[in-house]
């Protein structure tokens, strides 16, 4: 298996340094003009950040030079450094320098989709037999924007030694059973029940709590955090880090420690998650004790609360937009290419055949990830904006200030709502 450092888990997870300032510059595109180039040409390129990663390059280029050699047709690769890629596609997207096919984190779609240079792939996507979430996570502004290449998720992962020493019985299936679950695992020494972001720079991860409590975050274009449903999410967190249930300044690379080392029985991460904790547990057997589980939910009959995660391959109208599509359709959905893929990399296909090939159906905790977590995920309703991730700067602010008892949930969650709405362009 391959593991991953910290590098790579900051990569994976889209948490780009730059992404604000490249997002600002993703504002409808004023050239206006129309694409440039022989859209039939058998040429074209593909920019990917992967092809810069030690950890993928090797599988991804592969691939680029089977499809070339099968296909009789020219790919131009480019790559940049993850924490430079958004900027640099936004830079080159809006000066015309970009064809082909490129990757995208699915968080940037929706904003890249406003400059009006990428083709709509819903023809290819229909033929694709692709699984609705991991559709779902091309789409925006009701097109499909992106052929879906990883979709997975971020939800919770439980170390079962440690709740079977508590004396959980079972995992929890509801927000009351899951903070029972909590007590429990307190009376273990030296253990944190629940390994939750506390640091600004993570707190975003109250999104997935706020729906679960019922707060659609987002109405139409009326941001909704401040209601009822996210107050009471914000006012349970709360409870649980007074009560020394959650622990204070964690941030997603804390929580993995802590739970590699064995001292936290629940944290949040992606799918990568196996591979980071196998590179840094001193138990090499913990990761046969990891267990991906869905978010508990307020009530019975609820569906499981999850925010979607991957990347995506779009396509730039232009200079062979067609064989780019082409491309983009087998890299993602050719079952023997996207199998194949997942065994050197780890990462889940997209297409229900992918999934149920047995190289990727094999591996249990893909597969139970996949149906434990990412089949309810869906993404965060910020994307849309330019601004998304001041949006979550503002919300995340708000939130640890509720938790340093600095103001209450309903004042801090009124300030952060006022704050966003600025930042809805």
């Amino acid at each position: 298996m391959n593991t991953l450092n910290r590098r790579d888990a900051l990569r994976l997870l889209g948490l780009s340094t730059l992404g604000v300032t490249a997002l600002a510059a993703c504002a409808p595109d004023a050239s206006g003009g129309a694409p440039q180039g022989d859209t039939a040409a058998k040429a074209f390129g593909f920019t990917s950040w992967s092809l810069n990663e030690e950890a993928q390059k090797a599988a991804v280029q592969a691939i680029v030079d089977g499809y070339a050699g099968s296909k009789g047709v020219k790919i131009t690769t480019a790559s940049f450094p993850y924490n430079e890629y958004l900027n640099q596609v936004t830079l080159k997207l809006r000066g015309g320098q970009l064809t082909g096919a490129i990757q995208l984190d699915v968080a940037w779609l929706g904003a890249l989709a406003a400059m009006g240079k990428l083709r709509d792939l819903a023809a290819p996507a229909a033929k694709g037999g692709y699984t609705e979430v991991a559709l779902s996570s091309g789409q925006s502004g009701g097109k499909q924007l992106g052929l879906p290449w990883t979709t997975g998720s971020i939800g919770l992962i439980a170390n079962t030694a440690l709740l079977e020493k508590a004396g959980v019985d079972g995992m929890p299936a509801t927000v009351a059973e899951f903070e029972a679950a909590l007590r429990k695992v307190a009376a273990l020494d030296g253990v944190i029940p629940y390994a939750a972001a506390t640091k600004a720079a993570q707190l975003k991860d109250i999104l997935p709590w706020m729906r679960t409590f019922g707060s659609p975050l987002l109405d139409g274009d009326t941001i909704m955090v401040g209601d009822e449903p996210s107050v009471a999410a914000v006012e349970w967190y709360k409870k649980l880090y007074d009560a020394k249930l959650i622990a204070p300044d964690v941030d997603r690379f804390d929580a993995r420690a802590l739970f590699a080392q064995g001292k936290a029985a629940f944290y949040d991460d992606a799918i990568i998650a196996r591979g980071v904790v196998a590179s840094q547990a001193p138990d090499k057997s913990l990761t046969d004790k990891m267990a991906p589980l869905s978010r508990p939910v307020l009530k019975a009959g609820d569906s499981p609360q999850a925010l979607l995660w991957g990347h995506v391959i779009a396509v730039v109208e232009g200079e062979g937009a067609d064989a780019a599509a082409e491309f983009a359709a087998h890299a993602t959905s050719d079952t023997a290419t996207v199998a194949g893929f997942f065994e050197q990399v780890k990462l889940p296909p997209t297409t229900t055949a992918g999934l149920a090939d047995p190289k990727v159906s094999g591996d249990a905790f893909t597969t139970e990830w996949t149906e434990k977590i990412t089949k309810t995920a869906t993404a965060n309703p910020f994307w849309r904006y330019a601004g998304y991730a001041q949006i979550e700067t503002a919300i995340a602010e708000q939130v640890q200030a509720v938790l340093v008892g600095d103001s209450s949930a309903k004042e801090a969650l009124a300030k952060a709502t006022e704050t966003a709405k600025g930042l809805q362009k």
